[in-house]
């Protein structure tokens, strides 16, 4: 299987911007120019002092009221917060608590239009230059989510529910367009959705872009194991972007003077940009979507049983074929010169971004508008998780080494490239959502077994973002027979969990850090195995260890 996937690596390109930026913008500077990181701090500051004034006339604080109005009234045995737009009175609340007809099947075509551009642009010849443009990818993001918003307004004639701040429903209009449909789906899928999570996104992706670790170690087998065992760590706690941008370019310059490296590379996508982002909501996108959605911050902890086992065979299996397939096949003179070469890690820009990524994980974890602060019957206000984030990355902004940033090839490409997707997937969800609510029974899915096989399965040939969305509400929709977390079974709630985030590695389209080391593994000279390739990896590797997962655990 190795056979055909292993290339000669060239001497690293030094900060090589990774896939999109050449199109976007870099991080060098002409005469005249403004520093895109001034751009992005004064653009910061504006956000926070637009939230200060909304304090002042106590916007923020009205929505944690609401919010903690609905849970009281939901222990009173009421209807937890339903009620007509506008009105969330508990005098409402039986009236209006409806449940209404699920859109037709026929409106889930722009999410899986969608779905299947991010699939099959980036692989069509003519189109993949044009899809590399962000632009690009807003636009037909854009164009999808405004259909689904014309079908809402238009045509839906069935009450909504609003999720954010508290519960409320959205009555259609009598005649003509039912303009309080199309707010309503906006801000499920904006305000309740998109904006914690790309915040969250750009808080990890841009401080862990300010730092940076060089150095040139003797790249044997368990130093290389070693390289992805510590990604595989720290995914959890830096997301696993974060955890990939950190370490990718260390792991190319120690591997710059070895032959075969791919393998390296391809193992680095399994472990780090994937499978060890399970242990905090933090660490993968789909489990702060289920962060979102009530799950407890630290009840993915109680899935360390299956992070071991399925990273530990990772680990062992790459430390067997690097010794005894790949090293071996490496030249005498090239490990001479490895070893000639080598020089000590040296880390730069931990001052401030290690404690400001503390502190992203600390606001993540207690700043809840939902839950009380430790300690206190004080609620946050709303958005103030969101606002907090925002300052830790003007802090690091203004704090930090932009030089660091210079070195990393940093730029803001890669976040906006996720940003201008994600903008249409949450909008042209919502009828999926809808869908799998009113009909999760009808799939056939009961077993925890099958929930993890079907998330997983989308998983690897969509963005596992949104499919765990999706299962996670299918799985609301069932019976519970054990206990449950944020309405969900736990059982069910794990075989997502894991379904997601372990077969987003299956393929480059899983997720999104897994094509950002391919660009820039081979912008650095690694000629990464093609899309069919890499699933030969998966398969001989990954989906062993999935299914032996599937049966000791699920």
């Amino acid at each position: 299987m190795h056979s055909d996937a292993e290339h000669r690596i060239a001497a690293p390109q030094s900060a090589a911007p990774f896939r999109g930026a050449r199109h976007q913008g870099s991080s060098s500077q002409g005469p005249g120019s403004v520093d895109p990181g001034a751009r992005v701090l004064a653009g910061l500051l504006l956000a926070l002092a637009v939230y200060a004034v909304a304090t002042v006339f106590g916007i923020p604080q009205h929505g944690r009221d609401l919010i903690v109005a609905a849970q009281a009234d939901a222990s009173d045995g009421h209807a937890p917060g339903h009620a007509a737009i506008g009105d969330h009175g508990p005098d409402h609340a039986a009236k209006h608590t409806l449940r209404a007809p699920a859109p037709p099947l026929w409106t889930v075509l722009p999410f899986a239009a969608l779905l299947g551009a991010i699939a099959v642009f980036p692989l069509t010849g003519g189109l993949a230059h044009w899809w590399e443009h962000n632009t690009s990818k807003l636009l037909v993001a854009g164009v999808l989510a405004l259909i689904t918003l014309a079908y809402y307004t238009l045509l839906h004639r069935h009450p909504l529910d609003i999720h954010f701040p508290a519960h409320a429903v959205a009555a259609p209009a009598p005649g003509g367009p039912s303009w309080g449909l199309g707010g309503a789906v906006l801000i499920n899928a904006l305000l309740a959705e998109y904006i914690p999570f790309i915040t969250l996104l750009f808080a990890l992706y841009t401080i862990t872009g300010g730092v940076r670790i060089q150095g040139d170690l003797v790249a044997t087998p368990t130093v290389n194991t070693l390289f992805i065992a510590i990604g595989g760590l720290i995914a959890s706690l830096v997301g696993t972007t974060g955890a990939a941008m950190l370490l990718v370019r260390s792991l190319l310059d120690t591997n710059s003077e070895r032959k075969r490296v791919a393998h390296t590379l391809v193992f680095f996508i399994f472990v780090v940009c994937n499978c060890g982002g399970l242990l905090l909501p933090i660490g993968d996108p789909p489990l702060f979507l289920g962060y979102l959605e009530g799950v407890e911050f630290l009840w993915t902890l109680s899935l360390w049983k299956p992070w071991l086992v399925t990273n530990g065979l990772l680990l062992a299996v790459y430390w067997a074929w690097d010794t005894f397939i790949a090293h071996p096949q490496e030249t005498f003179g090239d490990v001479r010169r490895d070893v000639r070469s080598a020089t000590r890690l040296r880390i730069s820009g931990l001052w401030p971004n290690a404690l400001l990524m503390a502190a992203v994980i600390a606001a993540v974890a207690l700043l809840d508008p939902s839950q009380p602060f430790p300690g206190s019957a004080w609620h946050p206000w709303v958005y103030l998780r969101e606002v907090v984030l925002l300052g830790l990355v003007a802090l690091s902004l203004a704090l930090g080494s932009g030089d660091v940033r210079r070195r990393n090839g940093f730029t803001y490409a890669a976040i906006l490239e996720v940003a201008a997707l994600f903008l249409g997937i949450f909008v042209c969800m919502q009828p999926a959502l809808a869908i799998l609510a009113e009909r999760g029974a009808q799939l056939g899915l009961d077993s925890a077994r099958s929930f993890f096989w079907a998330t997983g399965s989308l998983s690897a040939v969509l963005d596992n973002a949104p499919t765990y969305l999706v299962f996670f509400k299918a799985a609301q929709g069932l019976p519970a027979t054990g206990p449950t977390m944020a309405g969900v079974e736990v059982g069910r709630l794990a075989a997502i969990s894991l379904g997601a985030v372990f077969l987003g590695a299956m393929t480059y389209i899983g997720n999104g850090p897994n094509f950002m080391v391919k660009a820039i593994a081979e912008q650095s000279g690694v000629r990464m195995p093609s899309f069919f390739g890499y699933l030969l990896y998966s398969f001989g590797v990954l989906l062993p260890i999935f299914v032996l997962v599937s049966f000791l655990f699920l």
